[in-house]
């Protein structure tokens, strides 16, 4: 059963969020990835919202640009955690209007907000929030972890033999 629901406004957001499906898929951890959107498809948002606890799901990543709706939404319907991926898209100012959607949330409804296209980032902070209560995910984000210091530590070596 999947852990993990990747979610997006759009197909266009797909080459932003692919890098949250590629994080998890790396940490083994399964997911289900699907086009949902806060605007033009507010039933299925809804249905989704509301059930994803019931499928299996732990954690939400939900990506969308512009207006940037769709994480606050599903926010507002799940009893999940939801990570925000801000995406930059053609209709975008700069990007602000996504981040301010999804970073601004009310009292009560939090959204947990990566970085402008950060769906790496995304995909990390889901993994790490699965670990917390998986050991076999902890331990391939310790090694994540391990493996970060490792690339610094080679690099500097190499800039100082």
């Amino acid at each position: 059963m999947a852990k993990v629901g990747i979610i997006m406004g759009s197909e266009s957001d797909l080459p932003i969020m692919q890098e949250a499906i590629d994080m998890l898929r790396d940490f083994e951890i399964e997911t289900e990835v699907d086009i949902v959107s806060a605007h033009r498809t507010p039933e299925k948002m809804m249905n989704y919202g509301t059930q994803a606890h019931q499928r299996g799901l732990k954690v939400i990543i939900a990506g969308a640009g512009g207006a940037a709706h769709l994480p606050g939404m599903i926010a507002a319907l799940t009893p999940l955690p939801v990570i925000g991926v801000p995406v930059k898209s053609n209709n975008s100012i700069d990007g602000w209007d996504s981040i301010l959607s999804i970073l601004q949330m009310p009292g009560g409804v939090p959204v947990a907000t990566v970085a402008l296209n950060g769906a790496k980032n995304a995909g990390i902070l889901a993994a790490q929030i699965l670990g917390t209560s998986n050991p076999s995910v902890l331990e391939k984000m310790v090694q994540y972890k391990e493996g970060l210091k490792t690339k610094v530590i080679d690099s500097s070596k190499k800039l100082n033999p």
